[in-house]
């Protein structure tokens, strides 16, 4: 234990991260009426009595991260508040983004609160559910000599799908399968020196991971068979998050 009670990295593995940045500036306008006085991440998934945040925190730290920066904007005295009042498994340090930086210029100014630059970090959306072996994705994006690794994920399309044969004959009705893509699940993987990549503003997106890209050194990380993602975009997302809660009871 440290000194102010929370528990010391202990890793035999030094590739792995032991700090995080938790991007939760964004307004969630598509989850109205339940951020008209809070941010996205305080929102509660029903049945937990827990927000957003407060699942992603648990998890980060049952990956055996320490120290998480959480950049906020939008209400971020709301979540100040409840960072405050709650009982943390880990540090937390709040930065407020005092004039949208985009996700970039948001991960490049959380990044300069991190407690060990010189480190490699974990970043995460805050608005996903979601659980996964982190260790296994860092030791992926080591295995890889990355400077850079995004988790990816297949959601499940929203509409049922209709099989047919080559002459047109319906065969089959398939209610949401999953996509033939993957997408960006919204957790990274980062090197130390990937902050100094980061645009001051802007998406990171355009700009950072298309030239590692061309570069070969960013890496995607398939979510395991079984993983559980979820990212909490709309009221739909929500009920179904409990839903899939309620089932795993």
């Amino acid at each position: 234990m440290t000194s102010d009670g929370h528990p010391e990295a202990i890793d035999p593995q030094p590739h792995r991260p032991t700090q995080a940045v938790v991007l939760a500036g964004g307004q969630g306008t598509r989850l109205r009426p339940y951020t008209d006085d809070r941010p996205k991440p305080m929102v509660e998934i029903p049945g937990t009595g827990t927000p957003i945040i407060g699942h992603q925190l648990a998890w980060l730290a049952a990956e055996g991260v320490t120290d998480v920066v959480i950049s906020c904007g939008h209400l971020a005295e709301v979540l100040r508040a409840w960072l405050n009042g709650a009982e943390l498994p880990l540090r937390v340090e709040v930065v407020v983004e005092n004039e949208p930086l985009g996700r970039g210029g948001g991960l490049k100014y959380a990044a300069t609160s991190l407690p060990r630059p010189d480190q490699p970090w974990y970043a995460t959306n805050g608005d996903i559910w979601t659980r996964f072996s982190l260790r296994g994705m860092a030791d992926f994006h080591t295995e890889r000599d990355a400077v850079a690794t995004l988790a990816l994920a297949r959601p499940r399309i929203p509409w049922g799908a209709v099989e047919t044969d080559e002459f047109g004959h319906v065969l089959d009705f398939i209610e949401a399968p999953p996509s033939p893509y993957l997408i960006n699940a919204g957790v990274y993987v980062f090197s130390a020196d990937f902050a100094g990549m980061l645009p001051e503003r802007g998406d990171h997106e355009r700009t950072t991971f298309p030239r590692l890209a061309r570069e070969r050194a960013l890496a995607g990380f398939p979510l395991p068979h079984g993983a559980y993602w979820r990212a909490i975009d709309t009221a739909k997302d929500l009920d179904e998050a409990a839903r899939d809660l309620a089932g795993e009871a």
